[in-house]
C-alpha cells in the first residue's frame, strides 16, 4: 500500500510547528495489524503528559480556534461550524463556558468523543485533549453517550446538521449520533487514537455497544466499519494538522492517524496495493459567489479502484476537501479576485494532477444591517437570562446577532431569542445585542434590558411532562425543553398518564441534561404499567451510579431519595433496571446542592464570621471572626455551591486570604464552622 506523503501535505498546509520528529515514529516501519496498533499504543503513550480536566480550557485557544472557515478567531465547533456559510452562533474562548442551557448557542463545554460514561471519568482518558473537543453544550447533551452510526429519520437535528436518532448503520439498531460530513474524519480518527493508546485499558471500559473489550480490534466490528468509512470519505483536513501539532505542545503525544492517515487500513482494514493515480478533474467552473464563498463544480475523476475525494486549492494553496465533484468554498474576504483549482484523491493517497483553473472575485457588501428593536426579557433564573428582540433587516441578508452582557461579548446567534446563561445568581446584568451581515457589518446596538438573577432556592428542578413532544404508542427517543432544562428519554413512550401526562420508561432512561446549582433530594412517582414485576430505576448523577435507587410497582408511588448531594451543573438520569417493566414517572423534583454551609441569606447574615472590604478589591479578602488561628482549612464555594479554593492553616500569620482569579459573582467563604458570603466585582 502506497502511504500519504507527510512530507507534501506539510507543504501543502505550510505548518512546521511542532510537527513529528523525525524519530517519533521509530519501530513502526514494516508493521500491520494488531501489531502495528501496539506499537503505535507504546509511542503515543510514552512521555504523554496529563495537564488535567481544567487544563483543557487553556489547550483549546491554541488547538480550536476557528482559522479555517469564517478565519474570524472563535472556537471551532464541529457540532456547530457551518462549512459553506455563516454559523448559527460561535463562542469567544473563555467566554459561555457551561453552565446550564436551554438552547443551542447558550454555552459551550467539553465534549468527550469517547465518552466519560465508559471508562468511568479516570485519567488520563477524562482530559486527554486528542479526543476532547470544545462544543455545544445542548448538542453534546443530545449526543448523550451514544455511539456513532448513520441516522434515517433524526428525533433531534442540531442547529449545523448534526442528528440523534436510531441507527441504520449495519450491524446496529440502537440510538445513534451523526455529524455532518465535514466532520466525520475527525471524529474517525479520534475514537480510533482513543482505542490505540488505551487498547490495555479497553477490558475494563463500558460502551460495549461502540468499544471492544480487547485490544485488537478495540471496536465492535459495526463501528469500526462506519468509523473507517468515515476516514476515507473525510480525509485529513488542515485544522486536524494544526490540531494536532498543538496538542503535541500541550500534551507530548500525537493522533498518528492524523500523521499517517494510511495507517487505518493498515491496521483495520485489508491490504491492497494500489499505485495507481485517479484522472484528472475537467470542466472546472465557478457557478456563483457570495461575499465570503465560492461555489464550484467539475466532471468528476475516475480511479482504478475509486475516487474518495477532491482537494480543493485558492491561489495556489491548499483550502479544504470535497467529497463529491461541488464543493462551496468558504471563509473569502470580501470583493477579492481567487484562482481555484482541484485535484482528485484515492485512499491510498495517490493524487492526481490539478484541473484547469477558474478565477472569480467575491461581491462587495458595504450595507450594515439596520438595528434590533424590542428587546425585552423572557424569562428569569438563577444563572440564565432569556431574552428575544425583532429581527433586523439587510440588503443581502442578517447572518447572525452578537449578544453583549454588561458590555462584554457573550457569544452569538442566528435566531432572535437566545437563552443567556452561565451566569451567577442574584445579579444584576445589562443586555444588548448587535447585528452582523456576511460582509462583517453590524448594526448599532439594540435597546439595552435589565434584569437580575433569582437567589437559590430550595427546589432547584421540577418536570410534570405536560410540555414533552406528544407521539405514538410506539417506544423511540424523545428530546425536549421544559423549565430551561433539556430533557432526553431512551426507549419510551409519551402517550401514558399518571397525575395528567408522564413519560413511560420500558429498556431505556430519563435524564435532566443540564441541572444547575446540583441535586440534594430526589422526589419521583411511579407506576408499573402493563404486565411485568416490581423493580427500580438506578440513579446516575453525571453517569456515575450514585449505589441510590427509585422503586416501583403495580401501585402510584411517590418516592424521595435524601443524600444524593452533589454540586455544580449535574446530569440526572434515571435508568430502568429492567428491560421489560414499562413503568410510568411524573412529578419529578429535586431540591439543590446543600453544602452544609446554610448559604441561604439568613444563615449567612447570622454568621460570626466577617470578610472586608465587601465587594472584595484587589483580591484580597480580610477575615475577623472567632478563634481564627485555630481553623486548620477555610474553604470558599460559588455560589451555585461549586469549591473554588481550599487554604490550609489559612489565619495561621495573618488575617487576610489572597484569592485565586475568580470571576465576578457572589462567594460563601467557610472556616471552620463559621460562613459569610462576600462578592467579587
Amino acid at each position: 500500500m502506497r502511504k500519504f506523503s507527510i512530507l507534501l501535505l506539510g507543504l501543502l498546509f505550510s505548518i512546521t510547528l511542532a510537527q513529528a520528529p523525525a524519530t517519533y515514529y521509530d519501530g513502526t516501519t514494516g508493521l500491520t495489524g494488531a501489531a502495528l496498533k501496539t506499537k503505535l499504543s507504546q509511542i503515543i503513550t510514552a512521555g504523554a503528559l496529563d495537564k488535567g480536566y481544567d487544563g483543557l480550557w487553556d489547550a483549546y485557544a491554541t488547538t480550536d480556534t476557528d482559522s479555517f472557515y469564517e478565519n474570524d478567531g472563535s472556537v471551532l465547533d464541529m457540532y456547530s461550524e457551518n462549512p459553506t456559510g455563516a454559523d448559527p452562533y460561535n463562542y469567544r474562548h473563555g467566554i459561555k463556558k457551561c453552565g446550564n442551557y436551554k438552547n443551542e448557542g447558550d454555552c459551550y463545554n467539553r465534549e468527550h468523543v469517547v465518552p466519560q460514561s465508559y471508562f468511568g471519568k479516570s485519567r488520563p482518558m477524562v482530559s486527554d485533549l486528542h479526543h476532547i473537543r470544545p462544543t455545544d453544550g445542548k448538542v453534546n447533551g443530545m449526543r448523550s453517550n451514544y455511539p456513532f452510526g448513520m441516522v434515517a429519520n433524526a428525533s433531534y437535528t442540531s442547529a449545523n446538521g448534526g442528528k440523534v436518532g436510531s441507527s441504520v448503520s449495519p450491524g446496529f439498531g440502537g440510538t445513534v449520533f451523526e455529524p455532518i460530513d465535514e466532520f466525520k474524519g475527525d471524529i474517525a480518527r479520534m475514537v480510533l487514537y482513543f482505542v490505540t493508546r488505551y487498547e490495555s485499558k479497553l477490558s475494563g471500559f463500558g460502551g460495549q455497544n461502540m468499544l471492544g473489550n480487547t485490544p485488537y480490534p478495540g471496536l465492535q466490528e459495526w463501528e469500526k466499519v462506519v468509523l473507517m468509512t468515515w476516514a476515507a470519505q473525510d480525509p485529513v483536513s488542515a485544522a486536524e494538522i494544526v490540531r494536532n501539532n498543538a496538542s503535541y505542545v500541550f500534551q507530548k503525544n500525537r493522533n498518528p492517524f492524523i500523521d499517517h492517515p494510511e495507517w487505518v487500513e493498515q491496521i483495520w482494514g485489508t491490504q491492497v496495493v494500489d499505485n495507481e493515480a485517479p484522472s484528472t478533474p475537467t470542466n472546472l467552473a465557478l457557478i456563483s459567489t457570495s461575499t465570503s464563498s465560492a461555489k464550484l463544480s467539475w466532471t468528476a475523476s475516475t480511479d482504478n479502484i475509486a475516487v474518495t475525494y477532491y482537494k480543493i486549492f485558492v491561489d495556489g494553496t491548499f483550502h479544504s476537501n470535497a467529497p463529491t465533484a461541488t464543493a462551496t468554498v468558504s471563509g473569502l474576504a470580501q470583493g477579492t479576485t481567487y484562482t481555484f483549482n482541484v485535484a482528485a484523491a484515492d485512499g491510498a493517497g495517490n493524487f492526481s494532477s490539478q484541473s484547469n483553473t477558474v478565477t472569480g472575485t467575491t461581491l462587495i457588501d458595504n450595507e450594515a444591517p439596520s438595528n434590533p428593536t424590542n428587546l425585552s426579557v423572557l424569562s428569569v433564573g438563577t444563572n440564565s437570562i432569556e431574552i428575544q428582540w425583532t429581527a433586523s433587516t439587510d440588503n443581502i441578508g442578517v447572518e447572525s446577532y452578537d449578544i453583549n452582557v454588561n458590555g462584554q461579548l457573550m457569544g452569538s446567534t442566528n435566531s432572535t431569542t437566545t437563552n443567556v446563561a452561565n451566569l451567577n445568581p442574584s445579579t444584576t446584568y445589562s443586555i444588548y445585542v448587535v447585528a452582523k451581515d456576511a460582509g462583517a457589518n453590524m448594526s448599532g446596538p439594540s435597546n439595552t434590558v435589565t434584569a437580575t438573577t433569582n437567589s437559590i432556592g430550595l427546589n432547584c428542578g421540577e418536570e410534570n411532562f405536560e410540555t414533552m413532544p406528544i407521539g405514538p404508542s410506539t417506544y423511540s427517543t424523545y428530546n425536549w425543553t421544559s423549565n430551561g432544562i433539556s430533557w432526553t428519554s431512551e426507549d419510551s413512550r409519551t402517550d401514558e398518564t399518571l397525575n395528567g401526562r408522564a413519560i413511560m420508561i420500558r429498556d431505556g432512561f430519563l435524564t435532566a441534561l443540564s441541572a444547575p446549582n446540583g441535586i440534594g433530594n430526589l422526589t419521583v412517582t411511579t407506576q408499573r404499567k402493563f404486565k411485568g414485576g416490581t423493580g427500580t430505576f438506578k440513579i446516575f448523577i453525571d453517569d456515575v451510579d450514585t449505589g441510590k435507587t427509585i422503586p416501583y410497582g403495580d401501585a402510584i408511588t411517590t418516592t424521595t431519595v435524601t443524600g444524593i448531594n452533589i454540586s455544580g451543573t449535574v446530569e440526572i438520569s434515571l435508568v430502568n433496571s429492567s428491560t421489560s417493566n414499562r413503568v410510568m414517572i411524573d412529578d419529578m423534583k429535586w431540591t439543590c446542592y446543600d453544602d452544609g454551609l446554610a448559604t441561604g441569606e439568613t444563615a449567612v447574615s447570622n454568621s460570626k464570621l466577617s470578610v472586608y472590604p465587601n465587594p472584595v478589591k484587589n483580591g484580597e479578602l480580610n477575615v475577623s471572626g472567632k478563634d481564627l488561628t485555630n481553623i486548620a482549612t477555610a474553604q470558599i464555594f460559588d455560589y451555585s455551591g461549586k469549591l473554588v479554593q481550599s487554604i490550609s492553616q489559612p489565619f495561621r500569620n495573618s488575617n487576610k486570604i489572597m484569592l485565586k482569579s475568580l470571576p465576578k459573582g457572589v462567594y460563601i467563604l467557610k472556616a471552620g464552622t463559621q460562613s459569610a458570603k462576600f462578592i467579587i466585582q
